[in-house]
């Protein structure tokens, strides 16, 4: 894989180098409530513009459903990058249309522009292998270069991620050089103990994964909402919370395979339960009660972990060498139920570690509990590839990088 280092070297200088970025931010309306996408992608900006470079800048944002959706624009995310940049960044107001080969144009030696979401065009990520290299090839008449630095998106079979470096000389951006780096680190010669933290809402989002660490983690603690799926599959009352009864026979054999392999998987022994979900727009105070997590009322949801679980999870991160965690364990967007995802990134902080938060709500979590991202080790832009990564799945968006 090329390196954007070997394409500097060559000289950029005048060319036009189509950069396919992951700005796919946070908004509430037009405000970007998170823009650690859009920093992960400056180092490679700034270098190609001061290396003379015409930089277009390409993402995704949401998901329109192939047409101009003003909700999903990516105007707000233009001006913050050229906030970051301390520079002017042009805007087209379409992907592949007049205003983007108008705005490409008139850009100078060292000038960057951001084109309208690449999802507005039904092309970008059309099932269909046709559709998808005509757009790509609407897209190539914009550049001279392209670098791939999306890992967000880079397990996509999209046109700007699989199809267009096809038809550009390409490289990879700093990125996604860092990512693939990083997750080398949890597969392949890793430190030990490796701890897993897993959260998040379905326990069929992480199967897959599972299924690969149970023969390469020591421990995978289980949080969040997928955590009562395996309470359900040890035969416990879950009530009201979350649970996906087709998956208990697939959970159950996992369990039965950490058993036999010594894999330490483990689960909340206390839960924050309620009657009512909480309203995460006024996040009025929350009515909930702690049980034990074999004693969930069969009226009430587990909303996030319990003081205990918090306290032994922590204690097993504690000796750890290596720590990946993806998913949150709680209801984290809401003060009262915060308090166990809280508890995770902590034990994080505090472990001498090499730790990976695996991008998606967990990168969220961090930054909305008020952590210094520099405190863990790395935290990833995306939270999916990162998954598809250590399931050991080709990465479309890696591969079309590959010479």
């Amino acid at each position: 894989m090329k390196t954007i280092d070997e394409l500097l070297a060559e000289g950029v200088a005048g060319k036009r180098v189509f950069v396919r970025a992951d700005l796919n931010v946070p908004l509430a309306g037009t405000t970007i409530t998170d823009d650690g996408r859009i920093r992960a992608v400056l180092p490679t900006v700034k270098a190609l513009a001061e290396a003379g470079a015409r930089v277009v800048v390409a993402s995704h944002l949401g998901r329109p459903k192939g047409a101009p959706d003003p909700a999903f624009s990516l105007a707000p995310a233009a001006a913050r990058l050229g906030e970051l940049l301390a520079a002017d960044v042009a805007f087209a107001t379409d992907t592949v249309g007049e205003s983007a080969k108008a705005t490409v144009a008139g850009l100078a030696d060292g000038q960057v522009a951001v084109i309208e979401n690449l999802r507005f065009n039904a092309g970008e990520t059309a099932k269909d292998d046709k559709e998808r290299e005509a757009f790509a090839k609407q897209l190539a008449e914009l550049a001279d270069l392209y670098v791939g630095d999306g890992f967000g998106a880079v397990h996509r079979k999209h046109a700007s991620v699989f199809d267009l470096p096809a038809l550009l000389p390409h490289a990879a951006g700093y990125l996604i050089a860092t990512e693939v780096g990083v997750l080398k680190k949890l597969t392949a010669d890793v430190k030990r103990p490796y701890v897993v933290v897993l959260g998040g809402a379905k326990v069929s989002d992480k199967l897959a994964v599972i299924d690969e660490l149970l023969g390469k983690a020591d421990r995978i603690l289980i949080g969040g909402g997928m955590a009562y799926t395996f309470l359900k599959a040890q035969g416990h009352e879950v009530g009201i919370s979350l649970l996906q009864e087709d998956q208990i026979p697939k959970v159950t054999e996992y369990m039965e395979r950490a058993a036999k392999t010594g894999v330490e998987l483990v689960l909340p022994v206390d839960v924050l339960v309620s009657t009512d979900f909480p309203d995460l727009k006024t996040k009025a105070p929350a009515d909930f009660e702690t049980v034990a997590a074999d004693a969930i009322p069969s009226d009430k949801e587990g909303l996030d972990i319990g003081p205990k679980t918090r306290e032994l999870y922590a204690s097993k991160i504690a000796d750890a060498e290596t720590v990946f965690w993806n998913g949150p364990v709680g209801v984290f967007e809401h003060p009262d139920y915060a308090e166990g995802t809280r508890a995770v990134a902590q034990a994080l902080v505090d472990s001498s570690a090499f730790t990976v938060v695996g991008g998606g709500d967990s990168a969220a979590a961090v930054r909305t509990l008020g952590f210094d991202e520099n405190a863990f080790g790395h935290i990833s832009t995306g939270g999916g590839a990162s998954l598809e990564y250590l399931e050991g799945k080709t990465l479309p968006g890696l591969a079309a990088l590959e010479d």
